[in-house]
């Protein structure tokens, strides 16, 4: 197999509104990252949660620089990946801070629990992942957050949250796959 090489240029003077309207092509699954410890915690709603590393496992994690929580990644070196239910739309508007909560406010109305680094995880999460912080790289208006994972809580419920063109979609496995057997392709008729 013969492989094709192409240099792309890209244009220095792409919009941010054009890059943004790209992105919302990306679908993303929700997660609310937490910080910090006791009465200093904050956290915030992300769909850019990714796998690093499973030898050792790693993952990360792009956070604005003028985000409440950056200074509690770097204080305390440690936070929670805390991946959403499709039932828990309310926990990552919440987490948004568009309703103006700040801090310890976002917490409220959901039961949480600390592993080995202290921070908060959702309880009933369909993954609750406790990290610490290896490297934190700031590029841009960003931060990349690089985190070795210490514990995991996974749950048995499987109806995810995504994000994709600015709403919310539930992702649940057995109710899609209904759909799309509803709408695939016919099945075909044996001849007689």
């Amino acid at each position: 197999m013969n492989s094709v090489v192409r240099n792309i240029s890209i244009d220095r003077k792409v919009s941010p509104d054009n890059f943004r309207r790209a992105m919302c092509q990306l679908t993303g699954g929700v997660s609310v990252i937490t910080a910090g410890r006791g009465r200093d915690i904050s956290g915030m709603t992300v769909t850019s949660v990714s796998s690093l590393s499973v030898d050792p496992p790693a993952l990360i994690v792009s956070v604005n620089r003028t985000a409440s929580s950056l200074p509690l990644l770097k204080r305390y070196g440690f936070f929670g990946v805390n991946i959403l239910t499709s039932d828990q739309l309310d926990i990552a508007e919440r987490f948004t801070g568009k309703d103006g909560l700040k801090g310890a406010e976002r917490f409220a109305g959901a039961e949480w629990t600390a592993r080995a680094s202290g921070v908060p995880l959702l309880v009933g999460a369909l993954a609750a992942i406790d990290c610490e912080v290896e490297e934190i790289v700031e590029r841009h208006s960003h931060a990349i957050i690089i985190g070795r994972v210490l514990d995991v809580a996974v749950s048995a419920r499987y109806g995810a949250l995504a994000y994709w063109h600015g709403q919310y979609l539930a992702i649940d496995q057995d109710e899609d796959a209904i759909r799309l057997a509803e709408v695939s392709v016919p099945a075909r008729r044996i001849a007689r």
